[in-house]
């Protein structure tokens, strides 16, 4: 059972893009899911995270007011729509499954493969 990101892409700084997740499995319904993001030649960093029922979420300060994650439960899907998209957001996206703690100490249990996402200037 692997968990698999799509959307990203090539986009101009000020664009939007809305990443994909498909994470197959019962335990999508009892862990809350997030995004990670590795930007080139530095470490992985979190981006956002979704509690089980949807009703919580956190974000990362760098795309707070510019990022949503959502999340259906109905299709196992999670989602990061990222808006005014920069330069810097420039980086693969992970998405992840864990419990809420452990993806907001930066260490969730299971990742995704990742999609890059590139944003030129």
């Amino acid at each position: 059972v692997q968990l698999q990101a799509s959307g990203g892409g090539l986009v101009q700084a000020g664009g939007s893009l809305r990443l994909s997740c498909v994470a197959p499995g019962r335990t999508f319904r009892s862990n809350a899911m997030g995004w990670f993001r590795q930007p080139p030649g530095k470490e992985r960093e979190f981006v956002a995270v979704i509690s089980v029922s949807g009703g919580y979420t956190f974000y990362a300060d760098s795309v707070k007011g510019r990022f949503t994650i959502s999340r259906d439960n109905a299709k196992n899907m999670v989602y990061l729509q990222m808006n005014s998209l920069k330069p810097e957001d420039t980086a693969v996206y992970y998405c992840v499954r864990s419990p809420w703690n452990d993806i907001y100490a930066g260490r969730p249990n299971e990742w995704g493969r990742g999609t890059q996402v590139t944003v030129s200037s």
